[in-house]
């Protein structure tokens, strides 16, 4: 696109969005055979030739119930609004970008009234993630929750365009779920090209280099080495129960799966770096991005990788992605 465009024209040409749920360990994601299904909640319309998304990750048998529910739906994580009779709604209709907004939402239940009773999932009652459409830029936060059952975050949204929200939580006494919801911020806005292929990001002083590849259909494992001034780093600070949490999103739809790494920390044998290793599943060939937060210093930090499922030569990245940069346990970015 030579010259920028207003958000409301493009926002009408976007494909899609599939999510996934918070897990851990090990995730397959099943393929989604029916567009029917997948669109109803939405009204969107998957991109042309894709009938396929990643599924939420698991955790513990009730994720594990979930996941077995969706595949026999072919409706993942995240592409609904609604689902299992809860709805994700925005609060928040005027967003500028670059300035701190107040953005507000709510989890409606069965019942239509706004649902105040949550479980902890990895140290927190929700977990949020928000990406820009063109991959640019990444926030995983945690808002806090009003008695009133509506939940609050800053967030700064570094440019005009079209973003995606995720909600992954779980109700009590209910199963995990991950709701999505579509985000405008105003003004002119032109999509940044996707990040060439590459295994190494820096941030913040520290090198991460990734070794595996992305191979669709079956487990594959991903390791990813943190080093700081040439050397590794071996104290790596839990942060939600974990030494590392990955995001990958496939770049032509923003398909959402997340992952958590082999082990624990305190479980006597994982070890706290510079290593750490994800087993993920992607549903196809494709472009994904990858976006990796550790901890260390008590500072929680991102680094971001673009790779090829499939087809994985490997450049370096020299435009490096928008995150949330550095920020504090609770995910607010400093």
């Amino acid at each position: 696109m030579n010259t920028p465009v207003k958000i409301g024209s493009y926002v009408l040409g976007l494909a899609v969005v599939f999510g996934g749920a918070l897990g851990a360990g090990k995730v397959v994601g099943p393929v989604a055979t029916s567009a029917t299904s997948a669109t109803s909640s939405t009204g969107a319309t998957p991109a042309p030739g894709d009938h396929s998304a990643m599924a939420a990750p698991t955790a513990s048998a009730k994720h594990d119930d979930h996941a077995t529910q969706q595949a026999a739906d072919h409706t993942p994580g995240g592409l609904q609004v609604s689902e299992n009779g809860y709805t994700l709604t925005s609060l928040t209709t005027k967003i500028r970008p670059g300035e701190p907004a107040d953005f507000r939402f709510t989890v409606t239940g069965p019942d239509g009234r706004p649902v105040t009773g949550y479980e902890v999932q990895h140290d927190k009652k929700m977990h949020l993630i928000v990406v820009s459409r063109d991959l640019s830029t990444f926030q995983h936060v945690h808002p806090e929750m009003a008695s009133d059952g509506t939940w609050s975050v800053k967030i700064t949204f570094p440019k005009a365009g079209a973003y995606r929200a995720f909600a992954d939580f779980a109700p009590t006494g209910g199963d995990a779920l991950t709701l999505g919801t579509d985000l405008s911020v105003a003004g002119d806005y032109e999509p940044e090209s996707l990040p060439p292929v590459t295994r190494t990001s820096t941030v913040d002083g520290y090198t991460v280099t990734l070794d595996g590849d992305l191979r669709p259909g079956r487990s594959s494992e991903l390791t990813l080495k943190v080093t700081k001034d040439g050397e590794p780093v071996t104290d790596l600070q839990p942060y939600l129960g974990a030494y590392g949490h990955l995001v990958a999103l496939r770049a032509n739809d923003l398909a959402y799966l997340h992952v958590h790494p082999d082990g624990e920390p305190g479980d006597g044998k994982t070890a706290a770096g510079p290593d750490i290793v994800f087993y993920a599943e992607v549903p196809s060939d494709g472009d994904y991005r990858l976006f990796l937060d550790f901890k260390h210093d008590g500072k929680v930090r991102t680094a971001d990788f673009t790779l090829g499922g499939g087809n994985q030569a490997a450049e370096p990245r020299r435009t490096p992605a928008t995150t949330s940069g550095g920020h504090d346990d609770d995910g607010h970015g400093h």
